[in-house]
């Protein structure tokens, strides 16, 4: 992949007007946008149908978790839908993903495209070995993520979003071809946020990740194209 095929810009504002006013400042600059919750929920399929026809790929961040038949569901409708990359949550279990594996499979074969790839999440980046302690997990975050990951993996699941400290870990123990999404993504003049992982696009790409997710240095940007191509730099030098 090229440096700005690495790179998923998150369209996390509240409105369709906004997301459409990004995807044309960024349609020639990137090459994947990620659909979140909050937008998704607002505007539904249409806007990531629109990205599609635009010429990008779209990243559906819904991170499904529930029982093995619903997953398989909501799996299938995003391959159908057209997404090149989705999440569910690991912790959902051994069955429930590889129950959505076999979906976007089937939508595969059944429409002659290429699969839908599926990404889990392990330990999402707001939270620390505190905030995990607080829902009852006594692993660090690094042990949370190394376990569940492995499951992942072992489920058929193509990849795993992770934060950046954990990205060279989970290179190390997935190989290769298993892909590494990365949010979290600051740069020294950025803050930190809501994120509590964080790292620079240069340190997490040297550190193994495949994609890196941005939002708000590019999005809350004066010229978010020029944000994205800033980042965009900073992954051609850590290729």
């Amino acid at each position: 992949m090229s440096a700005k095929d690495k790179l998923i810009v998150a369209l996390d504002v509240p409105t369709v007007a906004e997301a459409n006013t990004l995807v044309e400042q960024l349609k020639d600059v990137v090459g994947m946008f990620k659909v979140g919750s909050q937008l998704f929920t607002s505007v539904g399929p249409s806007l990531v149908e629109t990205i599609i026809e635009k010429g990008n790929a779209v990243f559906l961040d819904l991170k499904f978790h529930d029982i093995p038949h619903q997953v398989a569901g909501a799996a299938r409708a995003a391959a159908e839908l057209g997404v090149s990359l989705f999440t569910i949550h690991a912790s959902g279990g051994a069955e429930m993903m590889e129950r959505a594996v076999e979906a976007v499979m089937d939508v595969a074969e059944k429409n002659a495209t290429t699969r839908t790839r599926i990404v889990a999440v392990s330990v999402l980046t707001s939270m620390d070995a505190t905030s995990l302690e607080q829902v009852g997990v006594k692993d660090s975050p690094a042990d949370a993520v190394r376990r569940l990951v492995k499951l992942s993996q072992d489920s058929g699941v193509d990849g795993a979003v992770c934060s950046p400290q954990e990205a060279q870990l989970i290179r190390s123990i997935a190989g290769p071809n298993f892909l590494i999404v990365t949010p979290g993504i600051r740069s020294a003049a950025n803050s930190a946020g809501d994120q509590k992982r964080i790292a620079t696009a240069a340190s997490a790409i040297s550190s193994g990740a495949s994609y890196l997710v941005v939002g708000r240095p590019i999005t809350e940007a004066l010229d978010p194209a020029s944000a994205a191509q800033a980042i965009i730099s900073e992954i051609e030098t850590a290729l």
